[in-house]
């Protein structure tokens, strides 16, 4: 067997450019660093996906040496849309509570008919063509990477019927033990049905890796095999040229999704009440850019917060990286559910790398804590210690007046050159 064949990779993943978001970015960097040991990547992707964020930014990163093969998909969200008289998102994350009977019923049939998501019409002809494509180009080494989960069900036959590959499965996010699915009035029949799947998928690859040693030791006890953790990270490229800059307002910004679960109120309340507080006027605003829940609008409208608190819609990550600079204090809200120690988002990593300051609320002894304390810097806020909150908003905002120097950077242990030479030792282990 050629060397060549030896170092061709297969990537079946759903988000890829122009889709945007950190799911799409965690294979993006992969597979732009790949080629630098020796690997020549293929992609597999949806021609036709159902996706909320665009960001044409993000195709810059896509190799030469990459080919990228676009294949149709059929997703029954018009269906889901029928059901509840009004739009369903396609992106199953921005998932909140359900209200009305219809909206009800969308989810439930969502939960129960297609398992484990709406994409499971794209396996059957996956494996079909991939299956003739594998042996073309004698690909040894398989990636799916999920959610959505049915991409892990493409890795389970394409093993089976090519049992010489090496597959490796990556859990972005849980599969049974998933937060998400409790918003879609599982039957105990579906809820095993996950399970099972995810067991087979968990014991017939040959590498199975997940973004944190919670979801990491989860994964274990399921499949009784090992995992291996491979975080998310950032790239030292998109921060080469970023110089901060002495803004004239202290300016607090929270990039990305905000919804029920990523629930920022009590960063609010506690601003507010810290603005009360001052003895004297101070120079502050707060901007909340990305999808954001309408339930934020009402509470800014509420409290008459509009004067200091904005929503904008998403941003591309090329102009991400460049607020990056006019910002003095990232604010990073954790979701709040029964997995919350395993939240590791992949912006957290850029936010390290950025050299702002960072103001995490969310579990106080969960895996991002123990990264902020390894990187010194600082540590996370449970949401209803108001008064930590508070004390937090204070310190850095002194720290702005008396133009104090910013924090390193993250170590180099979270470069996406680094992660993808993980990658590789575990492609390669025998």
């Amino acid at each position: 067997m050629s060397d060549e064949t030896e170092k061709s990779v297969l990537i079946i993943t759903y988000y890829w450019p122009p889709s945007g978001g950190s799911g799409v970015q965690r294979w993006l960097k992969f597979v732009k660093y790949l080629p630098t040991f020796g690997y020549t990547p293929y992609v597999f992707t949806p021609e036709n996906p159902a996706f909320e964020i665009k960001d044409e930014s993000l195709l810059k990163d896509v190799p030469a040496e990459a080919e990228v093969l676009h294949f149709p998909i059929w997703e029954p969200y018009e269906l889901f849309n029928k059901l509840s008289f009004g739009k369903v998102k396609a992106e199953a994350a921005q998932a909140v509570k359900a209200d009305g009977l219809f909206k009800k019923l969308a989810k439930w049939v969502r939960g129960n008919f297609f398992i484990p998501d709406p994409r499971i019409f794209w396996v059957k002809p996956s494996v079909s063509f991939l299956s003739d494509f594998i042996k073309e180009k004698k690909i040894r080494h398989i990636i799916t990477t999920g959610p959505p989960h049915s991409v892990h069900l493409i890795g389970l036959k394409l093993k089976k019927q090519n049992p010489g590959i090496t597959w490796l499965a990556d859990f972005r996010d849980p599969w049974s033990e998933w937060d998400l699915l409790d918003t879609f009035y599982l039957t105990t029949w579906a809820r095993k049905r996950h399970q099972v799947l995810e067991r087979q998928v968990l014991q017939m690859a040959d590498r199975t890796i997940s973004i944190s040693p919670y979801h990491v030791d989860r994964l274990k006890k399921l499949g009784g095999r090992r995992v291996s953790l491979l975080t998310n990270g950032f790239d030292e490229s998109d921060f080469a040229s970023i110089t901060h800059i002495k803004t004239d307002i202290f300016t607090i910004r929270h990039l990305g999704t905000v919804d029920e679960l990523r629930n920022p109120i009590p960063f609010l309340h506690a601003l507010t009440l810290w603005i009360k507080a001052q003895q004297q006027p101070v120079k502050v605003k707060v901007e909340f850019i990305g999808n954001v829940h309408p339930f934020v609008n009402a509470y800014i409208q509420e409290n008459h917060l509009h004067e200091l608190v904005t929503v904008k819609p998403p941003v591309s990550h090329k102009e991400v990286l460049n607020l990056y600079a006019e910002t003095n204090l990232l604010l990073l809200v954790l979701a709040h559910t029964a997995i919350a120690a395993g939240n590791l988002p992949g912006k957290f990593f850029e936010y390290l790398a950025s050299g702002t300051p960072m103001l995490a609320i969310g579990p106080p002894d969960g895996d991002l804590a123990n990264i902020l304390k390894q990187e010194n810097r600082g540590e996370v806020l449970a949401p209803d210690d108001v008064e930590a909150i508070k004390n937090a908003i204070d310190s850095q905002y002194q720290n702005w007046q008396q133009n104090k120097e910013l924090v390193p950077p993250a170590q180099s242990s979270f470069t996406r050159l680094n992660l993808t030479k993980q990658l590789v030792d575990l492609l390669e282990l025998r």
